[in-house]
């Protein structure tokens, strides 16, 4: 398995440096990680590194993290900002405040704005839902909306809220999007075999930090 096409590796500490952003580039040049994601302040920046490094690897970055519950006009100008300044990506998350409160038009139009706000700038888009803080019927309600805006990834989660993702999740978030929508599991994936279990279950990419060590053979 190429695991490293998989990998979105991933720094999003919140006291990381130029230093590490400029380590993370390095990283994943050398093994052809397919995206880093990254805070949007270093955007910029990220592009210039990989660009002088010569590396195909894509910039991703966040927008509404890790909370989601920001208004959707201040996500949306975090979506341009950071499309604007040369990432590829934007993992965004949802209004699971919204879900929490039954206010699913609000959350339809949370999304498909983000969704529409990639799109017009030719972008990938990944939703962000925390899977570790919904119900099955939230999950299920959640994913109906998606599949009526179809976000190029559904997410499970941002790795600092609820619990991370399992194989036997990947595998119903597949059945709840008909496998229309890519998935990409994140949070917690320390491990080959880990990385390995949600690919095999589903998972179009995988979020983690620990990419350096899942890609070693």
């Amino acid at each position: 398995m190429d695991i490293a096409s998989y990998i979105d590796h991933t720094l999003l500490k919140a006291d990381c440096s130029p230093a590490d952003i400029k380590k993370i580039c390095e990283e994943a040049q050398a093994h052809q990680f397919v995206a880093i994601c990254i805070p949007p302040y270093y955007v910029t920046e990220a592009v210039a590194l990989l660009a002088q490094l010569e590396s195909k690897t894509k910039v991703a970055t966040v927008v509404g993290f890790p909370m989601g519950y920001s208004s959707t006009i201040a996500k949306v100008e975090e979506i341009k900002r950071a499309l604007d300044e040369g990432a590829a990506e934007v993992d965004v998350v949802i209004n699971i405040c919204a879900v929490k409160s039954g206010q699913w038009g609000f959350l339809k139009n949370d999304i498909d704005s983000m969704t529409t706000a990639a799109r017009l700038r030719g972008k990938k888009i990944k939703t962000i839902i925390e899977t570790g803080l919904l119900t099955e019927d939230e999950l299920r309600k959640v994913c109906e909306i998606l599949l009526e805006i179809k976000p190029d990834y559904v997410k499970t989660s941002t790795g600092l809220l609820g619990n991370g993702p399992t194989p036997e999740l990947i595998q119903r978030l597949g059945e709840l999007v008909n496998h229309e929508i890519k998935i990409k599991a994140s949070g917690g994936i320390r491990t080959r075999a880990e990385a390995e279990a949600m690919i095999k279950a589903g998972a179009q990419r995988i979020g983690t930090s620990a990419g350096v060590a899942i890609a070693q053979p």
